[in-house]
Formats: C-alpha cells, structure tokens, sequence
C-alpha cells in the first residue's frame, strides 16, 4: 500500500513541477521547452527511484545518493536534460590540464534552469516559499557548481532580479533582454547542442 501511494504522490510531484515549469517557460518565451520538460523523470528509470525514495518535501535522489552512495536516476536525468548545468560539464581546452568544467549553456537552457529551479522550491517549500527562495537554494550550494562564468552571471543576476524585483519585472527582463523576444534564437538553439 505505501509503494501506491507513494507512486501516486511521486507522479503528482513530478506533474505538479512540470506544470509550473511549463507556466515559466511559457512566460518567457519557452514554449517547446515547457512542454518537453523533464519528460524522462516518467521513464521507468527516474520514476520508480522516484516512487522507492519519495519523502514529498525534498528530491527522492537526494535519499537514494544516502542510500547507495549514488544515485542512478539522476545520472539518467542530468544526461538528458540540457536545463542542468551538469549536463554542460565537459573537459576544458582552455586550461592546461584538461580538467573538468562547465561549458557556456545557450541562454534558452539557462533561462529553463531558472524556472526549474522555482518550481522546485515551490514544490517542495510549498507556503514558505518567497520570490527569494530560488536565490538562497542556490547560494547554499553555489561553491559546488561547475558553471561557465559567463552562465553563472546570468543565472545570478535572474535569481537576484527575482528576489528584488518579483516574477513579472523579471519575466518581462528575460523575454525583452535575455531571449530578445526571438523565436528564431529559442529554436535554433533548441535544437542544436553548441552555443
């Protein structure tokens, strides 16, 4: 009986997030995007990790990473969705050593990644959440990111606006001065995977 009722409340998560993402995107311009995203988390591999770990107020991945030392969904996840800045971590060419770093993300990516991540703390924050809730999610984890400078700026400066400014000063910022209100930009980069 606890393995239904967390598959029904797992599904209802994932679907509750993917409608605010989609609402986001929509707002900026994003409309492939929002319909596409995070389809994986329904294949079996993402969904029934989802379902064995869900606790409702923070990610299942989090509690099989605990349990197993890793975790394979979100190994699945990151591989397929270009809105994580993990999936951009590549070797770079322009240090010496080749080590690892984050690549410059398309702003279309950049801009999902943001809606992503006030989704999630809408999701799981529920009423405690606070247009600035998206800015100190990132914060706590801001010296373990692997982002390209240039993307990094970005990011930061919409989870700022966010926070100081609200959702329709920001919304309007990304589709007048981030995304230009270009569809051609939107779609060319959507469906190419350099920058």
């Amino acid at each position: 009986m606890k393995l239904i009722n967390n598959a029904i409340a797992h599904f209802n998560t994932i679907t509750e997030h993917r409608r605010l993402v989609r609402q986001y995107c929509f707002m900026a311009g994003l409309y492939v995007q929002g319909l596409l995203h995070d389809l994986s988390k329904y294949s079996p591999t993402e969904f029934l990790v989802g379902v064995k770990y869900y606790q409702g107020d923070r990610s299942p991945n989090n509690a099989e990473r605990e349990d197993k030392g890793v975790t394979l969904a979100w190994l699945h996840h990151k591989g397929r969705n270009k809105h994580h800045l993990e999936y951009w971590i590549d070797y770079s060419l322009e240090q010496d050593d080749h080590a690892m770093a984050g690549m410059r993300m398309p702003r279309c990516y950049v801009v999902e990644m943001f809606c992503d991540r006030i989704a999630a703390c809408k999701v799981y924050q529920g009423s405690a959440y606070t247009d600035a809730s998206p800015y100190k999610y990132y914060e706590k984890g801001k010296g373990r990111y692997m982002l390209h400078p240039e993307t990094k700026r970005l990011l930061e400066r919409l989870l700022r606006m966010l926070m100081v400014r609200g959702e329709d000063y920001t919304f309007r910022y990304i589709r007048r001065r981030v995304l230009h209100n270009d569809l051609l930009y939107t779609i060319r980069h959507f469906f190419r995977m350099e920058g």
